[in-house]
């Protein structure tokens, strides 16, 4: 199961966190893998100054936005799931 934390902290809920966290679940249903992805929150995860905070697994920090979550979740997310699961997706 790949692993996405997206930080609700005071600083990321304020940059729109909840907007994120929306668009990542409409892309998860779109193209039905709510049994490959799990959504959590983290209170922080230590980048206050940049955009919504997120992890994809053990990942590196990544600035997100409504603007560019649909990119990170294409460039991020489906290369891991293409990983695990073994293409197709």
């Amino acid at each position: 199961m790949i692993e996405i934390i997206i930080c609700v902290g005071s600083a990321c809920h304020l940059k729109g966190s909840y907007q994120v966290i929306t668009a990542i679940q409409n892309l998860i249903g779109e193209n039905k893998l709510e049994d490959k992805i799990e959504i959590k929150g983290s209170f922080c995860l230590g980048h206050c100054t940049t955009g919504v905070s997120l992890r994809v697994n053990d990942g590196p920090i990544i600035s997100a936005n409504v603007d560019n979550v649909n990119n990170i979740f294409h460039n991020h997310v489906i290369p891991l799931l293409n990983k695990n699961y073994g293409g197709g997706l």
